[in-house]
């Protein structure tokens, strides 16, 4: 199959940490943009941190700070480090990737740069 797979996700108290992973299966993380997208119950899906295929990072003002996105490219695996969690993190996360050399939107980020999309990873921080 060709798809991002997530995992790490979990309850944490506030202020704590937690880092999600996402394998690209059937694809490589390197030459295109990667990007984490999160949705909770009743809001819109948002963008929350993206990497080009140069490397260049991008954050939404909410995280800015507090999370880092990274790839590893032996590993062909995404990340997205999450420190200093608040309850308002609380919700799915997303792993997705554009199309191979395919560029992506700044900030804000764009849904639509991306074309591969994983089952998601919940998140909860408890307050």
């Amino acid at each position: 199959q060709v798809q991002p797979v997530e995992s790490g996700g979990g309850s944490v108290e506030s202020g704590g940490s937690l880092r999600l992973s996402c394998v690209a299966r059937g694809y490589t993380v390197s030459g295109r943009c990667s990007a984490w997208f999160r949705q909770a119950p009743g809001k819109e899906r948002e963008g929350v941190a993206q990497i080009d295929s140069r490397g260049s990072t991008t954050y939404a003002d909410s995280v800015e700070g507090r999370f880092t996105i990274s790839q590893d490219n032996a590993r062909n695996t995404l990340y997205l480090q999450m420190n200093s969690l608040k309850p308002e993190d609380t919700a799915m996360y997303y792993c997705a990737a554009s199309a191979w050399y395919s560029s992506c939107s700044g900030s804000p980020l764009n849904s639509r740069d991306y074309a591969l999309w994983g089952q998601g990873t919940q998140v909860t921080v408890y307050s």
